[in-house]
């Protein structure tokens, strides 16, 4: 019997996200992304078709290394405009009862204090079901609208990262405890100081000496998501992660991530179970074999190469607009997406070139697609599980939302079939529906380490 697969849908607050260029096809629906409606209509979607939740990556710079400038991105709409993702998870939330919310925050530019709020307070709004994907950033655009020359070295952006957590942690798990709002009426006490706890914290790159605004929120620290595949990002996250978000070329490489990232976990003192692994996949799916080919060479003819190029050419640091087709393409000196640049030199040889990049792209990005019938896609997502041990799928947008409702009401009835999927919602906040083990992180879980206990009651 194979195990019960987890399942996101992966979109952004923009036109574009990863399949470049797809729309622009006539079904694609996506230029209503600054509409309410259609994100709340998304959201009913996908709790409908028992989506465990939906992932809104994000990012707080501009596309601008492919020519030196933003035009192409602009041109293509590559993940520009893009409106801030938090903003819709309220709405969504009001308009389902069980889908989960990840949202990506770059904590590089995101001040630790405001942000533990900010998160603390979507925890209770949408009653314990949101989850922060975990990035440090990679484009030297959002450095510079963020008042510095560069972005940060990239092993450096991790240590950065480390010390915000220990921050946030302390406010988020320590600073109230459970019961300290009384909430009596009769007295007039709604919380009891003495239960309350400042928190001193005076490091390298952040000071912090208060409270934490909110009271615990169902979660206290919402669901962590990281996804970085470096061996830096690997460390962070045996050290942090919940779930990790993996994008692969090959099963023996994602198996060899994931055993990794375990066997760190362990070594830090977590359990194995202790994190999920979702692998991004892109889906295209029919009642038969034909019709998934034919709505595939459909989704093809709307593919954007010069946009594809724009995002892999942010992604890897590397200005390919430089190269000629058949030019072998230099990214040694890379601070951007390091293990991007890696997996293409595993699957290409260090001598790739654009054109060979390009036929790996063959719906606007170096996800390669699934495409098939629903039984066949089905038993492809049973044997991605099977063989390299990730929990579940990141479901990329294609043509939307018919990518999602294709998979609901065609994929979803096979994989059940197959005792992979459940057949209903489970009651809980977002962690309890994906580890089963209640609302809070477990106590091998560093956050919940009593040196984290602030010594003294803010009173």
């Amino acid at each position: 019997m194979p195990r019960e697969i987890l399942l996101n849908a992966f979109d952004m607050h923009c036109v574009g996200h990863i399949q470049q260029g797809l729309w622009t096809h006539p079904r694609d629906q996506s230029t209503r992304y600054n509409t309410l409606a259609y994100w709340m209509e998304l959201a009913r979607t996908l709790e409908a078709a028992l989506f465990d939740g939906i992932f809104l990556a994000d990012v707080v710079g501009v596309y601008d290394v492919y020519g030196g400038n933003a035009d192409a991105a602009l041109r293509g709409g590559v993940q520009v405009p893009v409106n801030d993702p938090m903003l819709l998870i309220p709405a969504m939330a009001a308009a389902t009862q069980h889908l989960g919310f990840g949202v990506t925050a770059n904590l590089v530019y995101e001040a630790p204090y405001l942000f533990a709020r900010r998160m603390s307070t979507l925890d209770h709004l949408t009653g314990g079901r949101v989850g922060w994907n975990i990035v440090t950033g990679y484009l030297d655009s959002a450095a510079r609208a963020n008042g510095l020359n560069q972005q940060m070295a990239h092993d450096d952006r991790y240590d950065l990262a480390d010390e915000y957590m220990q921050l946030v942690y302390q406010l988020w798990q320590h600073s109230w405890a459970d019961d300290a709002v009384v909430a009596d009426k009769a007295s007039g006490v709604y919380a009891d100081p003495g239960k309350v706890r400042q928190v001193h914290h005076h490091g390298k790159q952040y000071t912090v000496d208060a409270m934490h605004l909110c009271a615990p929120s169902p979660q206290r620290t919402p669901v962590l998501y990281q996804a970085g595949s470096s061996p830096r990002g690997r460390r962070f996250a045996a050290q942090h992660a919940e779930c990790v978000f993996l994008n692969g070329q090959s099963v023996a490489g994602v198996k060899a991530i994931v055993d990794d990232i375990r066997a760190l976990a362990v070594a830090a003192g977590r359990q194995p179970d202790d994190i999920k692994f979702f692998l991004g996949a892109t889906v295209v799916t029919g009642a038969t074999a034909a019709e998934a080919q034919d709505k595939f060479d459909g989704y093809r003819q709307h593919v954007s190469s010069e946009a594809a190029l724009v995002h892999a050419a942010a992604s890897l640091g590397v200005d390919l607009a430089r190269f000629d087709l058949d030019e072998p393409v230099d990214a040694s000196a890379s601070n951007a997406i390091t293990s991007n640049v890696a997996a293409i030199n595993r699957s290409q040889g260090p001598q790739w070139t654009k054109r060979k990049l390009l036929e790996q792209m063959v719906l606007g990005s170096r996800q390669p697609p699934i495409v098939g019938a629903a039984g066949q896609v089905a038993e492809e997502l049973i044997r991605w599980t099977e063989q390299t041990g990730v929990d579940g799928f990141n479901l990329s947008r294609t043509v939307a939302p018919e990518c999602f409702v294709d998979f609901g009401r065609l994929v979803v009835p096979e994989l059940q079939s197959r005792g992979a999927f459940k057949t209903a919602h489970r009651p809980g906040t977002l962690r309890d529906k994906l580890f089963g083990r209640g609302d809070r992180l477990p106590s091998t879980h560093p956050a919940s380490h009593p040196a984290m206990v602030p010594a003294q009651p803010a009173g």
